[in-house]
């Protein structure tokens, strides 16, 4: 819609996860360091957690496009609770029969693991909205995890979850699981003094020859976003389509502060609790 106007090729603001666009400031390196570093050493569990919207599975979704070829992975993204339901949705993210009792299941994810370590491939199985699990599904996760062919690891985990996940994770009787985490972070939001290179980082990537946004306009973004990469998109992608439809040549705070009133008028945007409302991660 407005990209022609601009001089954009796409639009620098999708709330989908792009892992070709990410703005690599010191927090997302970091993340992102700790998942390659979990599966670079063969880590049994690499925990990654952090509020909604603040980036998570766009890292994950980089990370996939650089496995090696040598690697199995499975994604799970609707989390099931029990631990039945947990091994048929880990094989049927492998490709793997998955109607039978668990008894049965077990021996049969048990064969495939040992059989493609004896052909020089692992498995990854990355749970997402890991913080729905109850603790039975997460003990049961450590059991599989046990699954070992000699001194090599034939499972790795990645944990993908909300801060919910962290607060789980230190439970009393989740304390031999937390004892097998060998790579962890929590993603935190960007800082007001990042927003704005964040804003402008995502502008140049689709080809803006000038930043398109105020430095006012940004701060207000900064302050209503709270810093989430996934606000911050709706945000900017909305006050740009307010910006074209007025012929203006940049977001101003005006703008901005107008995107805002319309959001929080519609019961979309909540500026109290700094949060959008209605977004799954």
């Amino acid at each position: 819609m407005y990209e022609a106007y601009y001089g954009l090729r796409e639009k620098p603001f999708s709330i989908l996860p792009d892992p070709e666009i990410i703005y690599w400031g010191p927090k997302h390196r970091l993340a992102y360091a700790m998942l390659e570093y979990g599966v670079m050493n063969s880590a049994g569990f690499t925990v990654i957690t952090g509020e909604i919207g603040a980036g998570k599975t766009t890292l994950v979704r980089r990370l996939l496009t650089r496995l090696d070829a040598s690697i199995n992975v499975g994604i799970i993204t609707n989390t099931p609770r029990g631990r039945k339901e947990l091994l048929q949705w880990i094989m049927m993210s492998l490709n793997q029969p998955f109607d039978e009792k668990y008894s049965k299941l077990l021996f049969r994810f048990q064969q495939y693991l040992q059989t493609e370590h004896a052909e020089g491939r692992r498995t990854l199985v990355i749970v997402d909205e890991a913080q729905n699990l109850e603790p039975d599904a997460l003990e049961s996760l450590r059991m599989l995890s046990n699954i070992n062919a000699d001194k090599d690891q034939c499972l790795q985990l990645i944990l993908v979850g909300q801060p919910q996940l962290k607060s789980l994770l230190c439970s009393p009787e989740l304390v031999q699981f937390a004892q097998r985490i060998s790579s962890d972070f929590h993603l935190t939001p960007l800082s007001a003094n990042e927003v704005p290179e964040y804003i402008d980082f995502r502008l140049k990537a689709v080809g803006a020859r000038s930043s398109l946004f105020s430095n006012e306009a940004s701060a207000a973004i900064a302050q209503a976003s709270a810093g989430i990469p996934r606000t911050i998109n709706i945000l900017c992608d909305t006050a740009l389509v307010y910006a074209f439809a007025t012929q203006s040549n940049r977001v101003t705070k005006s703008i901005v502060d107008l995107v805002i009133a319309d959001k929080q008028t519609y019961g979309i945007f909540n500026q109290s609790a700094n949060a959008y409302i209605g977004r799954g991660q």
